[in-house]
């Protein structure tokens, strides 16, 4: 059967606007987006498919385009902010894919790579198979990048570890610590769509029975006491880690490792100097772009808005 064409409606942006661009234009579409990155030019194109062409009113084009220049006022560099919509045949949106998604492989213990690729993994190493378009999140990004680093390097082989996957997404970093041997494993969005997504992905790698993933707002009570986790990764905007701290740091073991990323490095000034003074120790870091992502050391007791409180 043939099928019909797709379009694409496309944001051209920065890096450093790669996010925000993509949460408003997931809101505006109410379809998950995609983003591709050029790493030579820090260059990003943010993109959804829709099998219906949307009502390309030029108020709704507006709209759109007042959102973009609201991101930049408020500190982004969102240029150029070119909105596309194109009608492309399913066999080009499939090969334009192929053409930007290669695995990624993290050191010897670890590889994520799309459905197509038929690259087999080396001796010892866990694979996901992750295909982009579905879901934010597959491994490209540089937050992504340092989390699945720091989630194969705090592995400690024979040991139980519990993991917590805060914003979870495409559940990469959730399904990478199920094949590396964490457990019990939990992870939570607010989005709807990205748990749907998740789900699907810890399915395809078979995984899914070893993972808890569940919708949750990281801003309000869950209503239960906080469960306590070895690992957790936080890959948050800076706002969130700063005025979710508590709720963040309830669920941190002593002796255990918060990771964050999604910071803006010349926010990550004032994420460190937060957790730093919860009493925690920040002990890997890294700056790629616009992007700054950090590993903090739980120490014994941790500190909350306004008494010291023992974890665990």
């Amino acid at each position: 059967m043939k099928r019909r064409p797709l379009w694409k409606l496309s944001i051209a942006t920065s890096a450093e606007a790669e996010d925000a661009v993509a949460e408003l234009l997931a809101e505006a579409s109410g379809q998950p987006v995609s983003s591709y990155t050029d790493v030579e030019t820090r260059q990003a194109l943010v993109a959804t498919y829709l099998q219906a062409r949307p009502a390309w009113s030029i108020g709704w084009r507006a709209d759109l385009q007042d959102r973009i220049k609201r991101a930049g006022a408020a500190g982004l560099k969102t240029a150029p902010g070119r909105i596309s919509l194109v009608r492309v045949r399913w066999e080009d949106w499939a090969e334009s894919w192929k053409r930007h998604f290669k695995p990624i492989h993290i050191g010897s213990a670890l590889m994520v790579k799309p459905s197509w690729s038929r690259i087999k993994a080396r001796k010892g190493q866990a694979v996901i198979v992750l295909d982009p378009g579905l879901s934010f999140g597959t491994g490209q990004h540089p937050t992504t990048a340092f989390c699945l680093e720091q989630v194969v390097k705090r592995r400690r082989i024979g040991q139980a570890q519990s993991f917590l996957d805060i914003g979870t997404g495409s559940g990469i970093l959730a399904i990478a610590a199920a094949r590396l041997g964490y457990g019990p494993i939990s992870a939570f969005d607010f989005d709807p769509e990205s748990v749907r997504a998740a789900r699907a992905n810890a399915r395809q790698n078979g995984v899914a029975g070893r993972i808890r993933i569940a919708r949750r707002d990281l801003t309000k009570p869950s209503g239960r006491p906080a469960e306590k986790y070895s690992v957790i990764c936080a890959n948050l905007i800076s706002s969130l880690l700063l005025s979710e701290r508590e709720r963040i740091l309830a669920h941190l073991r002593p002796g255990g490792t918060l990771i964050v990323a999604g910071i803006l490095k010349e926010e990550f000034g004032k994420v460190q100097a937060a957790y730093e003074g919860a009493g925690l120790r920040l002990t890997a870091s890294r700056t790629l772009g616009d992007w700054r992502s950090g590993a903090f050391l739980s120490e014994v007791r941790i500190l909350d808005s306004s008494k010291t409180a023992t974890i665990g």
